[in-house]
């Protein structure tokens, strides 16, 4: 299914980052069968039963429950769109230089830090979880241990030193 290309808005389909780990598609996938088999049929008999009271412009539940049930079918497309179109993240062995996937620990003045870089969907930087499109997973991405990296963090400069790549 090819979705249109529209001007941002309210209507418009997101652009999602296509890569992620194994585990994030499974959680996606079981996510989408939850929605399929239990919340949508769900949603489908309330908006069937709230239809059968009458006049459709003045039944306020029944305007709730299609509205309910528009999100939720939205939500499969996407989620189905994403499950489609994802790209597994591969274990990387043997390189020198960080790539994608890769526990990167470096260093900037005395703070010494520890990331992992996956995609955006799976960012969080609190746990220690960048994306591959971060200004720091940009500036990590091809370098090696002992290097140092300069990340421009609005009008200063910023420089971490790789300690160790895993």
């Amino acid at each position: 299914m090819r979705l249109p290309n529209r001007k941002p808005g309210k209507y418009t389909f997101p652009q999602f980052d296509h890569v992620m780990t194994a585990e994030k598609l499974q959680a996606m996938q079981a996510k989408l069968a939850q929605l399929k088999k239990v919340t949508l049929p769900q949603a489908m008999r309330d908006t069937q039963r709230y239809g059968e009271n009458g006049d459709f412009s003045e039944n306020a539940e029944y305007q709730i429950a299609k509205g309910r049930l528009r999100g939720l079918n939205k939500l499969a497309d996407e989620l189905q769109y994403q499950i489609n179109h994802a790209t597994i993240i591969a274990p990387v062995t043997g390189s020198a230089t960080v790539q994608l996937g890769h526990t990167v620990t470096i260093i900037t003045g005395t703070t010494e830090s520890t990331f992992t870089i996956l995609g955006s969907t799976e960012s969080n930087p609190s746990a220690g979880v960048i994306s591959y499109s971060s200004p720091l997973g940009v500036a990590l991405l091809g370098h090696a241990v002992g290097e140092t990296v300069t990340m421009q963090a609005g009008d200063r400069k910023i420089d971490y030193k790789i300690l160790a790549i895993e």
